[in-house]
């Protein structure tokens, strides 16, 4: 936890300065973190009397700050920033909801996803509601609160009133779901022609973490189309499946420089041997320097990777296919 002399600071006079100076102080809005009750009471009086553009900017800068550090709690805050009337402030407490355990906030979230009177968060609710469907296929929340979820998300897509953007963030959240009729509907929406619902197709995939979507999946990634070919190696990387080694590899050197990121770093998620040989050599090329501290990344993320270490082949003796040439 951040500390500093902050911490010796009244909490009334940790809020004035929040709420009050010209700019916010980071380190002061660590203060804001496990609040008791009685410091609650204190910030929602203030937060009541914020103007919208303070209320904006504190809960993007807290929201930013939970993305960084797994320690701090400010999750009645962005409870507090979901009723807010400002659409800004319900966007950025939704996506300071990333990480959330809270399965009180489950309800408010889908009545956003619902009824909210901007479609970008109707939209950025669905999505959020993703990480309690993980969280649900992992055990980690009760069957009848993702009951209530997937029912809700696929409520959303398949009514053909909503809105169509709704429509594929919620497909895109039912990816992880446990449920009967997911895999038809991401085939369906593949299949559809609709560019939109076969972007949100691909990442339904990689969230199932299903092999049966390799063979789209390598085939998306020579599609014509960027945006395709950006959501087939993410997807990719969520899977993990050895047999997309070859397209991740080739995808490195893909002329759109956000699909080329996302190989490398998909290509460590798979934890493959394969594949951290190449990671490996590219590590090791110094005209690839521009992409070291990206490969380096990707490394660390194939330690954290259920990879047999058995099969792991020291001697980076691999044929020259394996390692495509820019």
């Amino acid at each position: 936890m951040f500390s500093d002399q902050s911490d010796q600071q009244p909490f009334a006079t940790v809020l004035a300065q929040l709420f009050n100076d010209e700019t916010i102080s980071i380190p002061l809005l660590f203060r804001l973190s496990d609040m008791m009750p009685d410091e609650r009471v204190q910030f929602e009086t203030h937060w009541a009397a914020a103007t919208d553009e303070r209320r904006s900017l504190l809960v993007q800068h807290l929201a930013d700050l939970a993305e960084i550090n797994f320690e701090v709690e400010f999750s009645p805050l962005f409870a507090i920033g979901l009723t807010d009337t400002v659409a800004a402030v319900r966007l950025a407490a939704l996506d300071g909801l990333w990480d959330s355990e809270d399965v009180k906030l489950i309800r408010p979230i889908i009545a956003l996803m619902q009824n909210d009177v901007e479609v970008m968060v109707r939209v950025a609710a669905a999505r959020t509601l993703a990480h309690y469907v993980l969280l649900g296929a992992w055990g980690q929340v009760s069957a009848d609160s993702t009951a209530i979820i997937v029912d809700a998300l696929l409520a959303q897509h398949q009514s053909a009133e909503t809105i169509h953007a709704v429509r594929c963030a919620a497909l895109e959240s039912l990816g992880a779901a446990d449920h009967h009729l997911v895999p038809g509907l991401i085939e369906a929406a593949y299949d559809s022609g609709d560019p939109e619902l076969q972007s949100s197709a691909l990442f339904a995939m990689g969230s199932s973490a299903d092999s049966r979507w390799v063979g789209i999946l390598i085939d998306e990634m020579e599609s014509p189309y960027v945006e395709m070919r950006l959501q087939a190696v993410r997807a990719a990387g969520e899977i993990g499946d050895s047999d997309t080694v070859d397209g991740l590899s080739e995808a490195i050197f893909d002329e759109d420089d956000e699909v080329s990121a996302e190989a490398i770093l998909a290509l460590g998620k798979t934890g493959n041997s394969r594949a951290i040989q190449i990671l490996t050599r590219l590590a090791e090329d110094p005209e690839l320097a521009y992409l070291h501290e990206l490969i380096d990344e990707a490394l660390d993320l194939s330690a954290d990777s259920d990879f047999d270490s058995f099969d792991f082949d020291f001697g980076f003796d691999f044929d020259d296919e394996d390692y495509p040439e820019a």
